[in-house]
């Protein structure tokens, strides 16, 4: 039985991060993301101005994309730190995130727990903990906490001895007007992406 595994107020997922993978796991359906964190972007558009990177795929399929103008980042690959790329991770799990909780224009904002798994010797500074925080808030969760346990399983997590480990006092949440406002941008421009073609 899943015990006290997720919030009353909607989905938990669970995000563990190594160098060469990534495993989200959707607490309450057991639906799980377990790829190669990568992110294929490929430069889009007419003229040297105009060209925008557009993500073309993430995970496993990432790296099998044609080489041209096609670029493959992983986010969390550095000798030193497991961010290596705060952009990129941001897109990495937004892709994740709607492929997990499906694709649809106002879907539901998760609360994340992020554990990095790899590259924590002697512990996280506040200054990780708060970037990956903010990774996953940028990628639409509406609370996010950064977990320095025990791995776990969807069967063992329980949200209270996760917020006990996660080295916040309060979680951060989502809310401040500049958030809301940066949404309602997103949002915006994906529709009108939607209605004037890409």
């Amino acid at each position: 039985m899943i015990r006290k595994a997720f919030d009353n107020r909607g989905t938990t997922l669970y995000v563990q991060i190594w160098e060469k993978r990534i495993r989200v796991t959707d607490i309450g359906s057991g639906k799980i993301f377990d790829e190669s964190p990568l992110l294929a972007v490929q430069k889009k558009g007419r003229g040297e101005k105009g060209r925008r990177e557009v993500v073309v795929a993430a995970g496993n399929r990432a790296s099998s994309l044609p080489a041209a103008d096609t670029r493959v980042i992983n986010p969390f690959s550095h000798p030193r730190s497991l961010l290596a790329d705060f952009a990129a991770g941001e897109k990495l799990l937004q892709y994740i995130f709607r492929k997990l909780l499906g694709d649809k224009l106002l879907g539901p904002s998760p609360l994340v727990v992020l554990q990095p798994m790899e590259k924590t010797q002697g512990g996280l500074t506040d200054v990780e903990v708060r970037a990956f925080r903010e990774l996953a808030l940028g990628a639409g969760a509406r609370e996010s906490l950064v977990y320095q346990g025990p791995e776990l399983t969807r069967h063992t997590f329980d949200l209270q001895r996760v917020r006990k480990h996660s080295g916040a006092e309060a979680p951060q949440k989502t809310g401040s007007l500049a958030q809301w406002l940066l949404l309602l941008t997103w949002i915006l421009l994906i529709v009108a992406m939607a209605v004037f073609g890409r």
